[in-house]
């Protein structure tokens, strides 16, 4: 299930740029939540129904967690390139055993450092110029998206404590946190921008694919899943974003990495690896020593 919304958040980074062409950033996001919001609440009105107030609670922190997610990744699409964004999303990865290490006080392993190293160098890489200068020209995008990683690790670890609480309803969770965030981006958009519909044809397939599989399926199947699983073990499979993303850059928008941004993307996904993969079974397990067979004495 987490796999397949991963695929869904590849997609978005090329869609996300489509749509970006005809609308600003908070009136897209609040077409995308909003839009999702209804259609999962009209399909099953039977089960959202009769919310508790602890789910909402939640809904409410982890929507707004996604507000700054989402300022992030709409902002830095929009001033960087579709492979940058889509790495940058991902240090979600790393952020997230750092979040639990020093503030939630959760003891991390060593190989976390060797980890977070790695993942800058390969920051670096993906992101400074051949001459190792920084690109100001997708400076801004890098950062926004980076804030975007930051923001997702904190939804991702809310999420985490919201589904562990038996009076939470984990599917409602992910219902009501598209409304608050649909709702905050609305309003930000009244305020700062002129929200309208989508204009085109392309742009409208482009949005609907984004409210309906990018976030109407994902945030909802997001938080089910979770119950199952560890906030760093999701960040783990979230981290094949952006090779998704990558391989959509490539094909749709005809973008080409250079080499050094190839070992930069490289670095990051192997820091990934380091850091989740049990290294244990490598260890010589000690041999037992070897029962002592009773021999009977007819036999000698």
């Amino acid at each position: 299930m987490l796999i397949l919304v991963t695929l869904c958040w590849g997609v978005s980074y090329y869609l996300m740029d489509i749509s970006l062409e005809d609308m600003d950033p908070f009136t897209l996001n609040a077409h995308r939540f909003l839009g999702a919001f209804f259609i999962v609440a009209l399909l099953s009105w039977k089960k959202i129904k009769n919310v508790n107030k602890t789910t909402l609670k939640y809904s409410f922190l982890v929507g707004i967690a996604l507000v700054f997610v989402y300022i992030g990744a709409t902002f830095g699409v929009k001033n960087t390139s579709l492979s940058n964004s889509g790495f940058l999303c991902a240090m979600t990865v790393v952020f997230t055993p750092l979040i639990s290490r020093f503030v939630l006080k959760q003891k991390q392993d060593k190989k976390v450092v060797i980890s977070v190293l790695m993942c800058f160098a390969g920051i670096a890489f993906l992101t400074l110029k051949d001459d190792f200068s920084i690109n100001m020209n997708n400076l801004k995008g890098d950062l926004l998206c980076l804030m975007c990683a930051f923001a997702y690790a904190i939804d991702l670890l809310l999420t985490e404590k919201a589904v562990s609480h038996d009076e939470v309803d984990a599917y409602q969770l992910g219902v009501f946190q598209l409304g608050v965030t649909g709702l905050f981006n609305f309003i930000l958009a009244m305020f700062i921008e002129q929200p309208h519909l989508p204009t085109t044809p392309t742009v409208w397939g482009a949005v609907i694919f984004l409210a309906v599989f990018c976030t109407g399926v994902a945030f909802v199947v997001q938080p089910v899943a979770q119950q199952y699983t560890t906030a760093a073990h999701t960040g783990v499979i979230f981290a094949l974003e952006p090779v998704f993303a990558a391989v959509v850059a490539v094909l749709f928008a005809h973008e080409i990495l250079s080499l050094k941004s190839y070992f930069g993307a490289f670095l990051m996904v192997a820091s990934v690896l380091i850091m989740e993969i049990d290294f244990s079974f490598l260890k010589k397990q000690p041999i037992a020593p070897a029962e002592a067979v009773p021999v009977k004495k007819d036999s000698l």
